[in-house]
């Protein structure tokens, strides 16, 4: 069992989570954030299911960090 950090964004529409350290996309939505939360759990075991360790990228992340710049 291998542990992933995923990002939840809310929106004005609902929340949108996706994982960090898989290669391709896997993105899920729900109204909430506990809804979001279990659609992407889902879509990640589907995502290892079909790829298998080839889902995961090579370096393990240590840390994630969420920051703000103006542009």
């Amino acid at each position: 069992m291998k542990t992933l950090k995923i990002i939840v964004e809310k929106h004005p529409d609902g929340y949108v989570a996706y994982p960090l350290g898989l290669k391709g996309v896997v993105v899920a939505e729900g109204e909430t954030y506990e809804e979001a939360l279990a659609e992407v759990k889902s879509a990640i075991r589907f995502h290892i299911e079909t790829f298998g360790n080839d889902a995961f990228e090579n370096d393990d992340i240590m840390e994630t960090f969420v920051a703000e710049v103006a542009v």
